[in-house]
């Protein structure tokens, strides 16, 4: 997010799309096996008056390299210059076909040393890279540049999401500090729920904190479910919703956490609904394939 709260940014790099309608009929055409670099993509979703944008191609192993300091997708790429994360993007959207280009710099604070998993088995794991950071923004397509404080991190699984999770809720927000607090509430299929709540430093320390109250807020106009928590005797608010789809939401939601009221960057996430057949029909439209 940008300092002044007017612009926003989400780059996700997938290898093995959890989202892929592609890689999903790929596994039930082969024993539920498929190799996940042919199905490989970097989503860009670029938000503000300036320029919204979102994109999201995915890619064959043909067209991705991968070494432990660069990620080429496509046309698109990441690599780590000394201390800094570079993305180079140069995609087209979809389903309005319109250049998505630019650099993207994030600058950690420091590093977390922290994983967790967000199942109750294992198989799936949630590695807070650099919790605290900055980020420089500049894109020639839509014409924007701008700094704010950014948060990366990383989610790896043994299994497709479908079989672990029914929903889950995730937020981050950047305290006055300069901290940031993490919140994964997850609802897997077997068991009691999933909660992690960690507080991280600008030098990537951390601690777990209690969770306050849960509060159901408005779903979105997908009628997608959000949930999240605060110590005030109100519900968090709405602010904005940034993404809205049939099996997913993004939101700005302000709340009050550890003493302090913030603003939150919020998701919620219906897996029911993403691999339900309207939905797996439908999302081509918005992640086209390149062999």
């Amino acid at each position: 997010m940008s300092d002044d709260g007017a612009h926003g940014l989400s780059l996700i790099a997938f290898v093995g799309s959890v989202f892929s309608p592609y890689y999903a009929l790929a596994r039930k055409l082969n024993g539920g096996v498929a190799d996940p670099e042919n199905f490989c993509a970097l989503n860009i979703a670029l938000y503000g008056k300036a320029g919204k944008r979102w994109t999201m191609t995915e890619r064959g192993a043909g067209q991705v390299s991968r070494a432990a300091d660069y990620f080429q997708i496509g046309p698109s790429n990441m690599q780590w210059h000394g201390q800094e994360l570079v993305f180079s993007c140069d995609e087209i959207g979809a389903p309005i076909p319109r250049r998505v280009r630019g650099r993207v710099t994030v600058q950690p604070n420091g590093f977390a040393n922290f994983t967790t998993s967000i199942d109750n088995t294992g198989l799936h794991r949630w590695r807070p890279i650099a919790p605290c950071a900055r980020v420089q923004v500049e894109f020639e397509s839509p014409k924007v540049s701008w700094s704010g404080h950014a948060y990366m991190d990383s989610n790896e699984g043994d299994e497709p999401i479908d079989q672990a999770f029914r929903q889950w809720d995730w937020a981050r927000a950047t305290m006055a500090n300069g901290d940031t607090c993490v919140i994964y509430d997850t609802a897997p299929q077997d068991g009691d729920r999933r909660l992690v709540a960690q507080r991280f430093a600008p030098s990537g320390e951390s601690f777990g904190f209690e969770t306050p109250k849960k509060y159901s807020l408005k779903p979105s106009a997908w009628r997608v479910g959000r949930n999240f928590y605060s110590e005030s005797i109100d519900a968090p608010q709405i602010i904005s919703t940034l993404e809205d789809t049939p099996f997913y939401v993004r939101s700005l939601i302000d709340t009050e956490l550890l003493g302090e009221k913030l603003r939150a960057v919020h998701e919620s996430l219906d897996i029911p609904r993403l691999v339900s057949l309207p939905v797996r029909l439908m999302l081509p439209w918005r992640m086209p394939r390149r062999w």
